[in-house]
C-alpha cells in the first residue's frame, strides 16, 4: 500500500481486508480511511475506558472492553464486525491491557 500517503496501515488492519490470498478487497485509499476511522475511535475511547475501569462501572478491565465491543459493534456504527474487534484489541494495545481471547483476530 506505498502509494505516496504517509500514513501506514499496520499488518493487522490490512489482514481485515484481505482475501485468503493476501489481495485487498478494497481499494487501498478505501483501506487507509477504514484504518483512519478505526484509529482514532480507538485512540478515543481510551478516557472513556480508562474512567469506566477507576470509577468500576464495570467488574474487570476485560468487562470494560467487551462492553465497549458491544457499542462499536453495532450496527448504528457503520464497523464491520472484524473491524470492531480491531478497535477492541488496538484499545487494548493502547491501555496496555490484556484483551479477552474472544477478541483474538485470529480467531473466526
Amino acid at each position: 500500500m506505498d502509494d505516496g500517503n504517509q500514513i501506514l496501515v499496520p499488518p493487522s488492519f490490512i489482514a481485515l481486508c484481505s482475501d485468503e490470498r493476501g489481495r485487498l478487497r478494497e481499494t487501498p485509499d478505501t483501506v487507509r480511511e477504514r484504518y483512519e476511522l478505526c484509529e482514532d475511535l480507538a485512540c478515543g475511547l481510551v478516557a472513556q475506558a480508562q474512567a469506566q475501569a477507576l470509577y468500576h462501572e464495570a467488574p474487570s478491565e476485560a468487562g470494560v472492553l467487551r462492553g465497549i465491543h458491544a457499542a462499536v459493534a453495532s450496527p448504528a456504527t457503520g464497523l464491520a464486525p472484524l473491524e470492531a474487534r480491531w478497535v477492541v484489541l488496538r484499545l487494548a494495545e493502547l491501555l496496555n491491557w490484556p484483551a479477552p481471547d474472544e477478541f483474538d483476530l485470529s480467531r473466526p
